[in-house]
């Protein structure tokens, strides 16, 4: 039996790809990546970039790859057998990356590269390279060395617990609701609750804590008990106020355990907290710059906020007979206001974003800015439903990409991009590979044999994605270590996602990708100006959502928890920035796998930094577009060359300032969101 992880193919084999294959196959990949550590580290092999990639880099990136498409497989198609695997073989993994990062061997053959010899793209790598080796623990010795490796090890085994537990707090919760107590819930939800109650073999409408699900309930249910129930679900899911057994699952031991292993292991560096490590390699200079940024947004953004409740509370009280809402209101409330103040509903713009019309009027806009096609591509995919696409060039492919777009059991939420391989000239063999990238959603299916329905908050998150993988994808940087997205500064990373979202709300764009799902017909432009109109609909309130998440996470990382009292931390947050009520039991932090299981700890506030980049970078765009509202090629090819292509090549800054002329400004962000000028009551 031959083993598909081993199989030297250019893509995963993700349709062969068993648990048996897992620990096996990687176990000889590590072998081979040690072996080329070793020759490229003994005394006699030279001092030389492209030397040392041509053996370590290829065996390494054979190892990513295949561990890439192992973790991938446990985020969209988890088993309990893959799952097992998965943690069996996360241990000497995560040993092999440290040991390697750490290598003192390797880190002086890198200190000892003559940097006149590179390229630019090579230096940037190699300076990115040295700062790497440190923050891995390079420098450290004896015993600080062995439980830096420790902490390493432990950090991935909790990481992945965390996730494991979210995911299974979320998947084993289900409530069957009665016919009467989904009055006011959309239909085609009605039809996918019944659909999955009789798949269970059970009456009723069967509802779930998965977005597609939980989200419509609490937009129209019109029984505030249903609500209740299920936003009690939500908010407590892996928390010890979770219902019955469910409590199994709890993450707060995990949160405690990571958070302390973060602050030791900024202590073995030289550091005072995790946030300080964190910010070593991002574009924000330090904790406090990014604590003042988030509360001086938080200022600006306040009043707005407070007129925001204000209106909700009136209405709540004057139209729905809800004099003092809670918190499993504020979004029924919300919807409910909207509708009437701008005369539409989510639902009824949803009829009109069918995902095959909405894919199809993505790739329009992406092929007239960025000068490619983007046509149906053959490869292994794990479920039915994922597509794979080729983006051509002048007939030359220049990328691929997976699409996963529908919710499934054992697929965990949210939406993300990530890498399966990226652009190189690779030395072993002197071709240039081409960047592939998965983009991942969790949208509802179709129902009766209808296409699925997109809300237009999922369309904006398909567009958000597509941006990460344009900026994999399109990048002309041929040094893989600061391709695409790699070596691209983690705030900044979210700047060409942010900035794909803002054709979202263009009419030239929009007109080219609804259909009605009955008639066929196009979202009819005077839905479309009661949308722009509710465009900043609670845009205050949105943004110190944001902000609080953001500062919370900071403030946790910067050591302001308290004996690590994270709920404590939090209130302590809220009381500061939010201007809704909260509940005693809501346990929100134990789900936040951004930062207990991402990449975003002491991070989380790059959406907002990001958001500012990206404003004014799409008003450059404003700026210059045609009388008929069509983007101005020269806009866009000049921000393909001075961002999308240039990678991590050079710092996010001089990208920014490439293409701006300037340092970002914070005028278009707020412009963009309605909260530019002054409130009035």
């Amino acid at each position: 039996m031959t083993n598909a992880l081993l199989e030297s193919t250019s893509l995963p084999l993700f349709d062969r790809i068993t648990p048996a294959d897992v620990g096996p196959a990687i176990q000889t990949l590590i072998a081979h990546a040690q072996t080329a550590l070793d020759t490229v580290t003994a005394a006699d092999y030279p001092a030389d970039w492209n030397a040392i990639s041509k053996v370590l880099d290829v065996a390494t990136e054979k190892l990513g790859m295949a561990w890439s498409a192992v973790s991938h497989l446990s985020s969209v198609a988890d088993t309990p057998e893959l799952r097992a695997a998965y943690n069996e073989t996360l241990p000497a993994i995560t040993e092999f990356w440290t040991k390697l990062g750490a290598d003192e061997r390797l880190y002086a053959k890198y200190k000892a590269i003559d940097v006149s010899t590179l390229t630019t793209e090579q230096k940037k790598a190699h300076e990115n390279s040295l700062r790497g080796f440190v923050l891995s623990g390079a420098e450290l010795q004896g015993a600080d060395r062995e439980r830096f490796a420790q902490i390493q090890e432990r950090s991935a085994e909790l990481g992945q617990k965390f996730s494991e537990n979210t995911l299974d707090a979320t998947e084993k919760w289900a409530y069957y609701a009665t016919a009467e107590e989904l009055a006011g819930v959309p239909q085609d939800i009605v039809q996918a609750a019944r659909a999955a109650a009789e798949t269970d073999g059970k009456e009723g409408y069967k509802l779930t804590l998965k977005i597609p699900s939980y989200l419509p309930v609490m937009q129209f249910a019109h029984s505030s008990k249903l609500r209740e129930t299920v936003y009690r679900a939500y908010v407590t899911r892996a928390s010890d106020q979770a219902e019955g057994d469910l409590t199994q699952y709890d993450n707060a031991a995990i949160i405690q355990e990571i958070l302390a292993l973060r602050q030791e292991e900024s202590s073995l560096l030289g550091y005072q907290n995790f946030a300080e490590v964190s910010l070593v390699p991002k574009m924000a200079n330090s904790p406090q710059q990014v604590i003042d940024f988030l509360r001086d947004l938080a200022q600006r953004a306040r009043p707005y906020a407070e007129k925001d409740v204000a209106d909700l509370r009136a209405f709540a009280k004057d139209e729905l007979g809800i004099p003092d809402p809670q918190p499993w209101d504020w979004t029924y409330i919300s919807e409910k206001l909207k509708e009437a103040r701008y005369a539409f509903s989510e639902q009824e713009v949803k009829q009109y974003f069918t995902a095959p019309k909405v894919l199809a009027g993505l790739f329009k806009i992406i092929e007239s800015l960025f000068d490619v096609k983007i046509t149906k591509d053959e490869a292994a995919v794990w479920n039915k439903d994922v597509l794979f696409y080729r983006l051509e060039r002048n007939g030359q492919v220049i990328g691929q990409f997976y699409l996963d777009q529908p919710a499934r059991q054992g697929k965990r939420g949210g939406a993300w991009m990530d890498d399966v391989r990226s652009r190189w000239q690779r030395p072993d063999n002197g071709l240039l590979q081409t960047p592939v990238a998965h983009m991942v959603c969790n949208f509802a299916d179709g129902v009766d044999g209808k296409p699925a329905l997109l809300t237009h908050d999922d369309v904006i998150t398909l567009f958000h994605e597509s941006g990460h993988a344009l900026h994999h994808m399109l990048t002309q940087v041929n040094e893989r270590d600061v391709s695409g997205i790699n070596g691209v500064e983690w705030d900044a990373v979210e700047l060409p996602s942010q900035f794909m979202e803002n054709f979202c709300w263009e009419w030239d764009v929009l007109s080219h990708m609804t259909s009605h799902v009955d008639t066929g017909e196009p979202l009819p432009r005077a839905l479309f100006d009661k949308m722009i109109a509710a465009k900043n609909f609670q845009a205050g309130m949105g943004t110190l959502r944001q902000v609080e998440f953001s500062l919370f996470d900071m403030l946790l990382h910067a050591g302001h928890a308290k004996d690590g009292d994270y709920l404590a931390l939090l209130k302590q947050v809220r009381d500061e920035v939010a201007v809704l009520p909260g509940t005693a039991y809501n346990r929100s932090t134990n789900t936040f796998s951004h930062i207990f299981a991402g990449g975003y700890a002491a991070g989380y506030y790059s959406y907002k930094w990001a958001e500012v980049l990206s404003a004014d970078a799409y008003a450059a765009f404003e700026e210059t577009q045609g009388a008929d509202g069509s983007a101005s090629q020269t806009t866009a090819q000049k921000y393909l060359q001075s961002i999308l292509e240039m990678g991590g090549s050079r710092s996010a800054m001089d990208n920014f300032k490439a293409f701006r002329g300037r340092e970002p400004q914070l005028d278009a962000l707020l412009r963009h969101q309605g909260m530019a000028e002054e409130v009035t009551a």
